[in-house]
């Protein structure tokens, strides 16, 4: 016999968010995953549309969404359109990211620039957030969600682990004026198609040229056990966190390293892993010293 599969509905889902301890007013960072939830209830809307109004509903425009819409410089391989238009281009993060950005015109979603990684936000001071973007660096301490963790945010996993969390790449570029030596400040540049008509060449980070076992495979996870909260929402497990407890746990990993029993890895300054080179490779416009743009930097024209 088949199971049955129940719906849920978007008052259900603010339910569930509201146990979980996320509030009106909050700033929240989402990654989720739209079929952890299997069935949802759209009338009309869309699964994930129901999942976005759901949390706007728990957090109102007093509070802060935001949300990735990267395109992970996948624009760029063969037969690929080989420019990030903030209107037009898809993110790779899921459907329910590729339902909020795409809600702009009258429902107040903005979108960054960053070519590779761009950010969307709604809510209170989402404009600002994600204005400056494509003039810092794509997760420092200026960026987005840099701006959002230092101002008290939250994280918020839907049906996902640690690995999605990118705050966890904010707090290694923000470890020191030269963050971690495996990530490009501003290193490879990609064409950008502004609202009004013109190309520019528009800077991002550089990838390393292997995964880190501390970051990327989210080994600092355990130790976030003490300091989030986790339920279910229909089938869905959601975590809740504060950006700054992933800081704290993040930080110190990076500086002290790994022991055997989570794997072994030395800490950054021991590290061998540096930033990648590619075709799109090019060199830095960031003054590390002084925590800017260079005066020359073609970004200051838009």
């Amino acid at each position: 016999m088949s199971e049955v599969v129940q719906e849920i509905t978007r008052e259900e889902i603010g339910a569930g968010l509201l146990r979980l301890g996320l509030k009106a007013g909050d700033k929240v960072m989402v990654h989720s995953s739209l079929k952890s939830f299997r069935r949802v209830q759209d009338r009309g809307r869309g699964g994930a549309e129901t999942v976005i109004l759901a949390l706007q509903d728990v957090l109102t425009p007093r509070g802060t969404l935001m949300m990735p819409s990267f395109n992970h410089t996948e624009l760029w391989g063969k037969g690929k359109s080989g420019i990030y238009d903030p209107r037009e281009t898809r993110t790779r993060n899921g459907a329910i990211p590729e339902a909020f950005w795409r809600m702009r015109e009258g429902k107040g979603v903005c979108r960054s620039l960053d070519p590779s990684h761009p950010i969307a936000c709604w809510g209170k001071d989402a404009q600002r957030y994600v204005r400056f973007h494509h003039r810092t660096l794509t997760f420092g301490p200026e960026s987005p969600l840099g701006m959002l963790g230092r101002e008290g945010g939250m994280g918020l996993l839907l049906g996902v682990g640690y690995g999605p969390n990118t705050y966890h790449h904010v707090v290694e570029m923000s470890m020191g004026k030269n963050g971690t030596p495996c990530l490009g400040q501003r290193t490879e540049a990609y064409p950008v198609r502004l609202p009004d008509g013109r190309t520019v060449m528009g800077r991002t980070w550089g990838w390393r040229e292997s995964r880190c076992p501390i970051t990327d495979a989210a080994a600092y996870a355990p130790l976030m056990a003490n300091r989030e909260q986790r339920g279910m929402i229909g089938s869905c497990e959601a975590i809740l966190f504060q950006l700054s407890d992933v800081a704290e746990v993040v930080s110190r990993l990076l500086r002290e390293g790994m022991g055997e029993e989570r794997g072994g890895h030395p800490p950054c300054c021991r590290c061998p892993i540096r930033p990648r080179i590619r075709a799109y490779t090019v060199a830095s416009d960031w003054d590390a010293e002084n925590g800017t743009l260079r005066a020359d930097s073609e970004a200051w024209t838009y």
